[in-house]
């Protein structure tokens, strides 16, 4: 069942979340009750009601159905007592369409982080000290430099493992991986690893073959020390056209030189061979030596300290943008505390947790570039380029409810303040499959649509 949750409790413990699951309510429907409609939920089956029944069994062809936002789409038998509409008992057995994540609820000082030798004896920070001051547009900011506080904290983002419950106080989500994930993932795997501007997470065999097989549409600046960043960025769900491929949209915090580059990144990704789905994913990746032997996706390896119990990397993130339809978007905010040594993760208004400075060697104090924009991977299936879509799938020009954007770019500063980025350079590797178009306003601030639909006549 899609988003099953496991917890580390008793049973009898265990039962109460189950009544909390509970209460995520599925309308029984039979033709005579029909006339009780909700306006959500919709049926078409068979029903007999002939006689007394003490069983029933039937074989179920399994589907993988698409589905939007907080929909599902389910399968299943009910063997029911009762009239139907208010007096109903029910038993329910079937397959159901989220994302078939196994979510495990993990006490936070057993979590993966506390795996990595530089943090055997680290003490938890449950949140920072500092949040950054964002500036009014006179340049004032909008609050005294003023410590955080617990009312800052947690607020409900939705993923569709929350269907079946939350994770408690004192633990956080993980998403359940496989062996088969893990050997992925490993740092001896050339697969999933990456490289600046270059990502190499396809097979050897292929990255000899194709060594530019990373395409991206992106901005940066590096004129200054940067202490975080922070943009909204939409969301949407790129068809992707092999398992191998990805298209993500992220941002990236940089320091180091090219042979040991210091990186941490956040944002969404459709990567089928990663995740074992088409969904629209949260993720994170961090790496302290040029993508060789260190760091991971998400809580995939040791490093990252999760301190938020509502939020699961690697998660679906839903609901997601419709060309000419409904818009939505995700705000990632990523800065170093003045007071601690950590750079904190911000997922709309969820602290999610941090990364420690003593993972990394030029991230320590600042970063010395930042970027935002897309990435696929073109592994120019039968000679073509690839018809992996980047963002909506459609060109900058676009605009708004077309191309997919980022918005109100920031830059943290050494104050501690949310400030404009300042001269923008706007890259684009393959303009004729994947562009991007840079912009202000007194709405958005710095901001630029961006993508493409990959293989078209001018870009084969």
């Amino acid at each position: 069942m899609g988003g099953a949750l496991t917890e580390p409790f008793q049973l009898e413990e265990q039962h109460e979340d189950l009544v909390e699951v509970s209460s995520i309510k599925k309308k029984f429907f039979r033709p005579q009750a029909s006339t009780v409609d909700d306006g959500i939920h919709e049926h078409a089956g068979v029903y007999t009601e002939s006689g007394k029944y003490i069983g029933v069994e039937a074989t179920i062809n399994l589907w993988k159905p698409k589905f939007q936002g907080k929909d599902f789409s389910l399968s299943q038998i009910w063997l029911v007592e009762g009239s139907g509409i208010v007096d109903t008992n029910a038993i329910e057995v079937g397959w159901i369409s989220p994302d078939g994540d196994i979510i495990d609820c993990v006490l936070v000082s057993h979590q993966p982080a506390f795996d990595h030798p530089l943090l055997k004896n680290h003490t938890i920070q449950m949140r920072p000290n500092y949040h950054p001051e964002e500036l009014f547009g006179d340049g004032n900011k909008k609050s005294d430099f003023e410590p955080y506080t617990e009312d800052d904290i947690t607020k409900p983002v939705i993923q569709l493992w929350h269907l079946n419950g939350r994770c408690p106080k004192g633990t956080v989500p993980v998403r359940r991986t496989k062996q088969e994930d893990i050997n992925k993932t490993s740092s001896g795997n050339s697969f999933v690893k990456k490289r600046r501007k270059s990502f190499s997470q396809l097979p050897l065999a292929t990255k000899l073959l194709n060594p530019t097989a990373h395409e991206h549409s992106y901005a940066t600046v590096q004129s200054n020390v940067y202490y975080g960043t922070q943009a909204t960025i939409n969301v949407w769900n790129p068809p992707v056209q092999d398992s191998n491929e990805f298209s993500l949209s992220q941002i990236w915090i940089l320091g180091g030189p090219d042979s040991n580059l210091n990186t941490i990144e956040a944002g969404w990704i459709v990567y089928p061979y990663l995740f074992g789905d088409y969904n629209t994913r949260l993720f994170i990746y961090w790496t302290s030596d040029d993508y060789q032997s260190t760091g991971c996706y998400n809580l995939q390896c040791s490093g990252f300290v999760q301190t938020n119990n509502n939020v699961a990397l690697g998660g679906t993130i839903t609901p997601f943008s419709t060309y000419e339809g409904s818009q939505f978007e995700i705000t990632i905010l990523v800065w170093k505390d003045p007071k601690q040594n950590l750079w904190w993760l911000k997922y709309g208004t969820e602290i999610i947790g941090y990364w420690p400075t003593s993972l990394f060697q030029y991230l320590t104090e600042s970063a010395s570039l930042i970027e935002w924009g897309g990435e696929i991977i073109n592994s120019k299936l039968n000679g073509q380029h690839t018809t992996t879509k980047m963002g909506s799938g459609h060109f900058a020009e676009e605009g708004y409810q077309g191309a997919s954007y980022f918005r109100n770019l920031q830059v943290v500063d050494g104050s501690n303040t949310l400030r404009s980025p300042g001269v923008i350079t706007v890259i684009a590797e393959q303009p004729n499959c994947y562009n991007i178009l840079l912009q202000n306003n007194s709405d958005w601030g710095d901001y630029f649509f961006y993508g493409g639909p990959g293989r078209n006549p001018n870009c084969l």
